[in-house]
């Protein structure tokens, strides 16, 4: 039999071909992030054992098994010959069970290099939770909607700052405007997997620079115990007034040209915290084209709700920085050369 290893060894890339073969259902939940999907039942296949199992016990679930999965195997040892190379493979299932050996036994036969990941992706999943309750050097950018914040911290990324972009994770700019595409978001527990990834680029004794966001990031939840981690870091604040922000919004809608019908629904989905009149006006002014003022009445809500957010941090760990406009390479460069010395 193959020999296992610890989640903690995952390699990911050149060195290691990491192979999922739980059923399509399972992968499409949630996976490894780099991992392929060569599944040894379909889901109709999985269902089917596991109601053999229940109904009739181990043996005939493991002979139903090897029925289904017998007449798959030459083709699944040949796919992964051809897709590992020079690689070790890493297989895995949900415990690292009956389906994983079985493949690895037929690798082995085949004399496929590789190992079994020990305890399955269960076992990943609680290294994954574990990861986010370590600490970090966690600094907070902040600013009103509008404020550029994500492109700022880009340039910072650039000049080798350590940044993660929790939005681009999670496929959305976190607000009633952040997915006008109606781009698919991940699941939460690919969420977390793609995060925990990232983490592993991360030097913990570093600052890492993360965009203020809620809880939430559209149908996305940050971890638990890493939003507790974001809430009490420190947040250097941007204060740029709200004409300046308006023209960054407009610049962004006409960029991502989501079209009329994708706005008006996200105009829906905030009038009633907006008010009926400033959703009336705020709806009238972009029928009319009248974008940039449409924009400014939408930060009325925007504004409200953020410094709501703000006012439950405690105030000695709020720095300010004013800006007169969204210029994101020049807001990085103020931001390096003013606080550089609290960052390293």
């Amino acid at each position: 039999m193959w020999p296992s290893v610890e989640p903690e060894k995952i390699l990911h890339g050149k060195a290691q071909l990491v192979v999922d073969v739980r059923s399509p259902a399972e992968f499409a939940h949630a996976h490894i992030p780099g991992a392929i999907s060569l599944p040894l039942f379909s889901n109709e296949e999985r269902a089917v054992v596991g109601k053999i199992y229940k109904e009739n016990g181990h043996d005939a679930a493991v002979s139903k098994g090897l029925s289904i999965a017998g007449p798959k195997a030459a083709d699944l040892v040949d796919t992964i010959r051809r897709l590992a190379g020079d690689k070790e493979v890493l297989l895995h299932c949900w415990r690292g069970g009956m389906r994983s050996a079985s493949v690895a036994m037929l690798l082995q036969l085949a004399g496929i290099r590789g190992r079994v990941l020990k305890g399955g992706y269960k076992a990943y999943r609680r290294m994954v939770l574990g990861a986010f309750e370590k600490p970090f050097r966690i600094q907070i950018l902040g600013g009103y909607t509008g404020s550029g914040k994500t492109a700022v911290l880009r340039e910072l990324a650039a000049t080798g700052q350590q940044v993660i972009d929790l939005e681009g994770l999670a496929k959305h700019k976190g607000s009633a405007f952040g997915n006008l595409e109606d781009a698919a978001q991940p699941g939460t527990e690919q969420f977390e997997n793609d995060l925990f990834e990232q983490l592993q680029t991360i030097d913990p004794e570093k600052t890492l620079w993360l965009e203020d966001e809620s809880h939430s990031i559209g149908r996305v939840f940050i971890p638990e115990a890493w939003w507790r981690q974001m809430r009490q870091a420190p947040v250097l604040f941007l204060h740029i007034p709200v004409e300046a922000r308006a023209t960054w919004l407009v610049k962004d809608y006409t960029e991502a040209a989501p079209g009329v019908q994708a706005v008006e629904k996200a105009l829906e989905k905030i009038r009633k915290r907006l008010g009926g009149q400033h959703y009336q006006e705020a709806l009238e002014l972009f029928r009319n084209g009248l974008l940039k003022e449409a924009a400014t009445k939408a930060l009325y809500y925007y504004d409200k709700a953020y410094l709501y957010g703000l006012s439950s941090r405690a105030e000695d760990t709020i720095t300010y920085q004013e800006e007169p406009m969204v210029d994101p390479l020049m807001i990085s460069k103020n931001i390096i050369e003013k606080y550089a010395y609290k960052f390293e």
